[in-house]
């Protein structure tokens, strides 16, 4: 019962000491992991709770599988083909974090653009049942702030690898085919204000902000490299970076343990950028950088063991973000 009860503690959208959203509403992430918490039937044994950590990882990313999905039995026609995995071009010269965050540096001398509160994301979010294949979810997330810190959010379901294509979404917590740009949510907050953050405007130190992100994943002590990579995610879902910002991210990430230098790469919305890995016990986090300002342009991670049980194998991808001014 003790590892049960962990494990619910750790799947909690709001933990007990997320303070700032006591008084608001939940972040996108916190919405999603409740979403699964209150849709997922429960499971006892082993293979109960391996499903509720799957539930907890479908619920905090924004992923593709490498295989063609299906919702219902073998005679239902395909509905979306998740994206394959990002691949590093093979002739390119790796940058190495350091002199990327050197560029960056260099590229914000003059402060512009902006830090902006808000973010633009697309988001590619992995769905496993006991039952079906793994569906991808494919949606776009547009959060703006106004001047009297009220704001709007405006959740979508679109592929834009695939416009006009019919998308699947689970809006309703059960996948479904909806038309290209289906409007899953449209929202509008009262003003709202927090010196927390992810709430709070970001420092533009490395220092203060890894003190920053360490609050934003409720650590005390310094963050593991697949924690830092996960807070970073947290800031780009609710800011959208101006250049010193952007500098400042980084020269942080430039000193994170384990994170490599790959490789040029092209993202799924054609961007060029600088690829970073990082391997884990697994799976592989891929982080995609902008060049020249050192903005992160995507996150993407894969499975690199096979997992038969929910129709995984190494290879496939488990989530991938990207932001955009």
């Amino acid at each position: 019962m003790a590892d049960e009860l962990e494990l619910l503690r750790h799947a909690n959208p709001v933990p007990v000491d997320a303070a700032h959203f006591g008084d608001g509403p939940l972040d996108h992430h916190a919405e999603r992991r409740l979403n699964r918490l209150l849709h997922d039937e429960p499971t006892v044994g082993r293979r109960g709770r391996a499903r509720l950590l799957w539930g907890m990882v479908a619920t905090t990313v924004v992923a593709a599988l490498a295989l063609t999905l299906v919702i219902g039995g073998p005679s239902t026609p395909p509905a979306v083909a998740a994206p394959l995995p990002l691949v590093v071009q093979a002739d390119s010269t790796p940058l190495p974090l350091g002199r990327l965050a050197d560029r960056a540096e260099r590229a914000a001398a003059d402060g512009s653009p902006g830090l902006r509160k808000g973010t633009h994301v697309l988001s590619w979010s992995m769905g496993m049942s006991d039952d079906r294949a793994p569906v991808t979810f494919a949606e776009e997330r547009i959060v703006r702030w106004k001047a009297d810190d009220s704001h709007t959010e405006l959740v979508v379901a679109t592929d834009p690898r695939r416009p006009g294509r019919p998308v699947l979404s689970d809006a309703d917590g059960e996948p479904r085919q909806v038309e290209d740009g289906h409007v899953i949510s449209r929202r509008t907050f009262g003003p709202s204000w927090s010196d927390a953050p992810p709430q709070s405007p970001p420092p533009r130190d490395p220092a203060r902000l890894r003190a920053y992100l360490q609050e934003t994943e409720y650590r005390d002590t310094p963050l593991s490299t697949p924690e830092l990579l996960h807070a970073v995610a947290v800031l780009l879902d609710h800011w959208t970076l101006g250049a010193r910002e952007n500098a400042a991210v980084a020269r942080l990430l430039g000193e994170a343990e384990g994170l490599r230098p790959a490789g040029r790469v092209t993202d799924r919305l054609g961007r060029h950028g600088q690829a970073y890995v990082y391997d884990t016990h697994g799976t592989r986090r891929m982080l995609i950088m902008d060049a020249a300002t050192g903005a992160v342009l995507g996150l993407e991670t894969t499975f690199t063991v096979d997992e038969p049980e929910y129709g995984v194998r190494a290879g496939d991808v488990m989530d991938y973000s990207a932001w955009m001014r």
